[in-house]
């Protein structure tokens, strides 16, 4: 569809309307519910009505850190995003990067090494934190910033099957859509939704309008057993009744001086971490504009498996740098899609990323 053409959904219209009028019932009790237990179990699905009279959204307090004088607040577990977009932040804080230069192979090669070694942790240590003890304070201490900094070699990649979980100190879609919103008072929203995989399972609950996601295989079926974005995981995502999965959604707020500065995120399944991982460190490291951090040819590498993937525009001298090093190097035609509002002198500048034709930066 095109901006000005016409959707019409009456099941879905008549599925808010029962919300609007009922609030959490029109929801989880009544036609609502029937219809998606009945298409469920049609479908072989396991999800009763007692399940969904009984689901209770959970409140929780962001994950914070700092990056160069700015606070950082992101996504708490059962997100991975927050903890590791800040792990990783405060990891690179040890690198003189805007020296390096942007996209440079010495850059992209400590970047990347921290990548590898925050997804080895996602894999052992992340999951629920209603069933899991998820040692965020671990993870993000100074004593293990240090560990996993001695480790990096300045010249080499580590090859994956080499990096394992660390040992902490005290151990114990890409139909994803994202928006960020500053209004004219200061405050700011940080919005990740997702269906996991485009149209979530494909079916749609027979008089709701409702697409039904596929998040269930955000979870770990089987430990060592990658997921549909060749994500690995554990224990700590296994499936329990009850349980939230993991997921890498990382909606994101940085304060500078105790105001908004950044409020960005992305869609992209497994990469949506390292996507807003460079959009900040290309706004507050490399001192880049708006539009400059949303359009700058991106990278990512998730641990496993042990290929780093560069989308088109990538430097041709840092390619073949990285090669020489040893790196597996795989070209993507896209990474992210990142929505980002940068609030400076009283002044919003906004960028929708252009790997999507369906974004947009308005203003009010």
């Amino acid at each position: 569809f095109l901006p000005g053409e016409k959707l019409l959904q009456p099941e879905l219209a008549a599925t808010l309307e029962r919300v609007a009028q009922h609030g959490r019932d029109g929801f989880y009790a009544g036609p609502s519910a029937e219809s998606i237990v009945r298409t469920l179990q049609q479908n072989g699905g396991l999800m009763t009505l007692e399940d969904l009279r009984d689901y209770q959204p959970v409140w929780r307090k962001p994950v914070t850190g700092h990056f160069r004088g700015c606070q950082i607040r992101s996504m708490p577990p059962p997100s991975s995003g927050g903890v590791h977009l800040i792990q990783m932040l405060q990891l690179l804080e040890a690198f003189p990067l805007r020296e390096w230069g942007h996209n440079s192979a010495q850059s992209v090669h400590h970047i990347t090494e921290v990548m590898k070694r925050a997804y080895a942790d996602r894999s052992q240590y992340l999951g629920d934190p209603d069933f899991e003890d998820v040692p965020v304070s671990d993870l993000l201490s100074e004593a293990y910033k240090e560990q996993i900094l001695k480790a990096i070699n300045p010249h080499q990649p580590t090859p994956s099957e080499d990096i394992h979980p660390g040992t902490l100190p005290g151990a114990e879609s890409l139909e994803t859509t994202h928006f960020s919103v500053v209004d004219n008072q200061g405050n700011a929203v940080s919005n990740t939704t997702t269906l996991n995989f485009s149209y979530g399972s494909g079916i749609m609950t027979d008089q709701t309008g409702i697409l039904l996601n596929n998040e269930m295989d955000d979870f770990s079926a089987k430990p060592g057993v990658p997921n549909a974005y060749g994500l690995l995981g554990g224990e700590a995502n296994a499936i329990k009744p009850g349980k939230r999965m993991l997921s890498s959604m990382t909606p994101t707020i940085v304060l500078r001086d105790g105001q908004v500065h950044i409020v960005t995120g992305s869609p992209g399944g497994s990469r949506i971490i390292t996507t807003v991982l460079q959009v900040l460190l290309n706004i507050i490291e490399f001192q880049m504009n708006t539009a400059e951090a949303t359009y700058a040819a991106r990278f990512h590498h998730q641990w496993f498996p042990d290929i780093l993937h560069f989308e088109r525009g990538f430097p041709v001298d840092t390619r073949r740098i990285l090669r020489e090093m040893g790196y597996h190097l795989e070209q993507d035609s896209t990474i992210g899609n990142s929505q980002t509002i940068v609030v400076e002198g009283g002044v919003l500048r906004g960028s929708a990323d252009p790997r999507r034709d369906d974004g947009m930066a308005a203003g009010y």
